[in-house]
């Protein structure tokens, strides 16, 4: 997967996002993400029981100080969920696509047994 073989890039105010086009590009990378109001990637992953799902956030929350860009999450019960934007651009940038693609990268290593369900 070539996205997640880069490295997220600090982001200057100001900086242009993702237009609908590129979006769609990067997208074919990211199986199962999708676009929230051209603003924000977001996926779902469900799991086997609590656990689980914290350890999934642990691990990806380490992907992101790596990277030094962050995801908000959210976790409960046997799901957890991310959701990811450039907050300085307020919106969509390449580094985005590049931390799914991380924790894409990550599933794939995945021993906890994460599935992807739609809400």
């Amino acid at each position: 997967m070539g996205l997640a073989n880069e490295a997220c890039l600090p982001c200057r105010e100001g900086a242009p996002t993702l237009t609908e086009q590129e979006i769609s590009k990067l997208l074919e990378e990211l199986p199962g993400w999708e676009v929230v109001d051209h603003h924000h990637l977001r996926k779902a992953w469900h799991f086997t029981d609590f656990r689980s799902a914290l350890d999934w956030v642990n691990r990806a929350g380490a992907i992101c100080e790596s990277q030094g860009h962050h995801a908000e999450f959210g976790l409960g019960w046997g799901h957890a969920e991310a959701l990811i934007y450039t907050h300085k651009v307020d919106g969509l940038t390449r580094s985005d696509a590049v931390l799914a693609a991380r924790f894409e990268a990550m599933d794939a290593k995945n021993p906890y047994g994460a599935f992807v369900t739609d809400r």
